[in-house]
């Protein structure tokens, strides 16, 4: 019998090559991560916050509609969806329901933070305050009681900002039953610091590798020593935005008929039909019109 996708997903994190990702806030941005040469998709909150309703990722968007995005995607690609589940949005009833809801849309994994809810994206906020740890273990422990797939990955990640309190919290996610452990760049500050804490959690970690952080400075040896998965979260969504930025004030103020010769290239019609599936979609429906004929 074949083995599942998150069969495969957990066996690569226990003894695999770690799993490079990139982020994408919407259907079309996960299809190009899809079709690249990454390994799978990660759903950034940051980005589907900015993406679906225009607004800071401070936990505005509901579980309802980050799992709606999620659905879309995971329904978009072929690849393996890790899903960004922010806090579980509540007690641990609600995480509990939170990780039903994103295992029922088909994610591989999942990401449960230890900050106050509503949350703030640490990438942008100064202060990222966290639940005392007895609350922020019991998520945990809720999130793996509650996955009906044993083989639905939860990563635990914590936004302490004091590195021994951070190391503490990963140690007792882990043991809650946490399968991969996340920080965030502002709490440490070397390679070194990493290898700490893969060795006090006895767990792989989950990075996210962010422009202007202290992690782009680590060296593709130095990320695949101690992490499992290593995502590009919002590389996607920055380069949308620079592009737009760039070709939409040059058009604005051109105000002509020619939409050549723009900052940022634009991709034809031809190569966007071949990545969206239009000619595939034709010859689906074709074959069933033939068919009915």
């Amino acid at each position: 019998m074949q083995k599942s996708q998150r069969q495969q997903l957990r066996e690569r994190i226990q003894n695999g090559p770690t799993f490079w990702m990139a982020g994408a806030q919407d259907a079309l941005s996960a299809l190009l991560v899809d079709q690249s040469d990454f390994d799978g998709i990660f759903t950034t909150g940051f980005g589907i916050s900015a993406s679906l309703l225009g607004q800071p990722d401070m936990e505005v968007y509901t579980l309802s509609e980050n799992v709606g995005v999620v659905s879309r995607i995971v329904n978009a690609v072929r690849k393996p969806v890790f899903a960004d589940a922010d806090t579980g949005y509540g007690s641990t009833v609600n995480v509990a329901r939170t990780v039903r809801e994103f295992e029922k849309a088909g994610a591989a994994a999942i990401s449960l933070e230890d900050q106050i809810s509503p949350k703030r994206c640490p990438a942008a906020a100064a202060v990222t305050p966290v639940v005392p740890l007895a609350e922020a273990v019991a998520r945990i422990r809720a999130a793996v009681d509650t996955r009906r797939d044993p083989d639905l990955l939860i990563v635990a990640r914590t936004d302490a900002a004091d590195p021994s309190e951070a190391l503490e919290r990963a140690a007792a996610f882990a043991e809650a039953g946490a399968d991969l452990i996340q920080p965030i760049s502002r709490t440490f500050k070397s390679y070194e610091d990493l290898v700490r804490l893969r060795e006090v959690s006895g767990r792989r970690l989950s990075l996210q590798l962010m422009q202007g952080l202290w992690m782009s400075r680590l060296t593709r040896t130095q990320i695949e020593a101690v992490a499992a998965f290593a995502t590009y979260p919002v590389v996607t969504l920055m380069s949308t935005v620079h592009a737009l930025q760039k070709n939409l004030a040059t058009l604005s103020a051109r105000r002509m008929g020619d939409v050549d010769g723009l900052p940022c290239g634009q991709t034809s019609m031809s190569d966007f039909k071949e990545v969206i599936g239009w000619g595939a979609l034709e010859q689906w429906q074709a074959r069933y019109e033939s068919a009915d004929a």
